[in-house]
């Protein structure tokens, strides 16, 4: 054997002398965070609703929807769905300890007022209702003219 070949022999290592990093015994724990004012994103379409709680900074704290919820079909979107959503967000936000709220609103669905006052229900204190549904200002461009 030449020493190339020794050389080359000797510096594969077998599992038993490779060396394995332990891995830390310790974890970071993720901390939750206690916000006592959030937003609520109300998205009523004629489908479905959403609603989704964000932090002033718009970080999402937590959702849910009428799909989420067990709803299907034409249900999504009725004002008893929205009650029902709003129910389920709200034991995720107990521990949040969120008691005011903004309220900002998009759509035409009939999911908008049944989320509100189930917002209300619930105990949350709501400090302003904000109406941000998109409104074109002058709409699509209309068709060319038909050529016969």
């Amino acid at each position: 054997m030449t020493e190339d070949n020794k050389k080359a022999t000797s510096s594969v290592k077998t599992d038993s002398e490779k060396k394995v990093k332990p891995k830390p015994s310790y974890r970071k724990k993720k901390t939750k965070k206690f916000h006592t004012r959030a937003i609520v994103h109300i998205t009523a379409t004629y489908n479905n609703t959403i609603v989704t709680f964000t932090d002033p900074e718009g970080n999402v704290l937590a959702w849910s929807s009428a799909g989420k919820c067990g709803f299907s079909g034409p249900k999504k979107a009725t004002p008893y769905a929205a009650g029902v959503i709003v129910r389920s967000i709200m034991d995720k936000i107990e521990e949040i300890g969120v008691r005011e709220v903004d309220v900002r609103i998009k759509g035409v669905g009939s999911g908008r007022e049944g989320a509100i006052r189930a917002l209300n229900t619930e105990g949350l204190n709501i400090l302003s209702i904000k109406d941000i549904t998109p409104v074109p200002h002058n709409g699509p461009r209309p068709p060319k003219v038909r050529r016969v």
